[in-house]
């Protein structure tokens, strides 16, 4: 491969429709990423037009829904077959299954060069036997180490890692907003803590709602607020939050909790706590990288995760605080000892904070990929 002449490239993201609300990882991330990788013709997929992405960005209107239903997934293999050939190369940024890996493969030209960045490899939908038809690109970027070395173990070839980038300008550090907490009714003196997660899957939410009864079970832990900062994403989920704040109602602590499941500007949510949790017990179909304890690094948060082997990259005890997973108590005690001495843990922030500096700013991310870009040979027509 030639590395030493790069020319620009006419690149396709093939994504979900990127359309605000920029509430969902693979797209927030693909649209990030074609706004700051330079010297190429970048083109996006959307439902519309939007506004807040360069002008050298081509933008292909191609859906009729921002949710990407069945029907909006046709519109999008019917348009790449009608255009995929006018592209040097195609990037994939989304899971792959069996179905849409064996459709693509039909559908892109063989000079096409396909990168497929992957956030997870998915061992619920697929066997090691599937790699091959799965994970078909000729340029494979793995989200994590973790999952890179997983590839590699099963003898796929052409494998790198780049983490996901965030944009360090919109996650930063900022004081609470004084809005929000006259809204919520959360006083200054008040111990908020947040969890990002999920209602129905990822395990924690019945570990959580646990812990945080057990801490109010003692007057004295009134003003520790609990922000329930999960999206409703389906049904289960509204089932899920239905049965969480009966529970609490009936204890008699609803008082003490915020479900913030319409609120979009996440920030402002990372930066109203004084603490931020991410207990989970299984991370199966999730992204290896959860954004929900890497965007409350870059505010300089304190975040007490489980001990998952998925998060050994990004979690160690100088950066955040570790918990055996599937353990109430571990939770309870987290959340005491860190509201009681909480000067104590503002070194772990600072340094969570330069740890996402130095490995996830978009800005760097974007770098890295346009190497990429760069280092590709354009096939012959």
């Amino acid at each position: 491969m030639n590395t030493h002449n790069p020319s620009t490239k006419k690149i396709l993201f093939v994504t979900r429709p990127l359309t605000p609300p920029w509430d969902e990882a693979s797209k927030n991330f693909a649209h990030d990423l074609a706004a700051k990788v330079s010297g190429h013709d970048i083109t996006i997929l959307t439902e519309k037009r939007i506004t807040d992405v360069s002008s050298r960005v081509t933008q292909k209107s191609i859906y009729s829904s921002a949710h990407f239903s069945a029907w909006q997934k046709i519109r999008l293999v019917i348009w790449l077959a009608f255009n995929a050939r006018h592209y040097d190369v195609i990037h994939l940024l989304f899971t792959p299954t069996l179905l849409n890996a064996k459709i693509l493969r039909r559908l892109i030209p063989q000079n096409t060069h396909v990168i497929q960045t992957i956030a997870t490899v998915r061992e619920d939908l697929y066997k090691v036997s599937d790699y091959p038809t799965v994970f078909f690109g000729d340029t494979l970027v793995a989200y994590s180490k973790y999952g890179q070395k997983k590839l590699t173990d099963a003898g796929v070839k052409n494998v790198t890692h780049i983490y996901p980038g965030i944009d360090l300008e919109r996650f930063k550090p900022e004081a609470k907003d004084k809005q929000l907490m006259k809204q919520w009714n959360i006083a200054p003196r008040d111990f908020v803590v947040s969890y990002p997660g999920e209602f129905a899957r990822l395990g924690a939410t019945d570990l959580i709602v646990d812990a945080f009864l057990e801490i109010w079970s003692d007057p004295a832990n009134a003003h520790i607020k609990y922000l329930c900062a999960c999206r409703l994403k389906n049904n289960a989920d509204i089932a899920k939050k239905a049965e969480v704040r009966e529970r609490i109602r009936k204890a008699g602590h609803l008082d003490k909790v915020i479900f913030t499941d319409t609120y979009r500007d996440v920030n402002k949510l990372y930066n109203l706590a004084d603490l931020v949790i991410f207990p989970v017990v299984t991370m199966k179909g999730k992204f290896d990288v959860p954004l929900a304890m890497i965007e409350p690094y870059a505010c300089k948060k304190v975040v007490v995760a489980s001990d998952l082997e998925l998060f050994r990259e990004f979690s160690t005890d100088k950066i955040n605080v570790i918990i055996p997973r599937n353990s109430s108590r571990d939770i309870t005690d987290a959340v005491l000892s860190i509201s009681h001495n909480s000067s104590t843990h503002v070194r772990s922030g600072e340094l969570a904070y330069n740890f996402i500096h130095k490995n996830f700013d978009i800005e760097t991310i974007a770098q890295s990929y346009k190497k990429l870009y760069d280092d590709i040979t354009p096939r012959n027509n």
